[in-house]
């Protein structure tokens, strides 16, 4: 997995009923965009991450107007 910053993180619900998560990547703290990341999320939380099987990195979409 490889992340540049402002890349969006995905990860995927677990559970049925779980919802899914999505974060800024802020800072790349591995070599060559490798894990770990510092992501902040939507709901304004702030973590150091490893990514899962369950974690996609996603190019940032465009703002609209753009």
């Amino acid at each position: 997995m490889r992340a540049v910053v402002g890349d969006q993180l995905h990860v995927h619900s677990k559970h049925v009923d779980e919802a899914e998560k999505y974060g800024e990547i802020l800072e790349v703290l591995g070599p060559d965009g490798e894990p770990p990341y510092r992501v902040r999320y939507t709901d304004g939380h702030v973590g150091l991450v490893f990514p899962g099987s369950d974690c996609v990195v996603e190019a940032p979409s465009p703002r609209r107007g753009e």
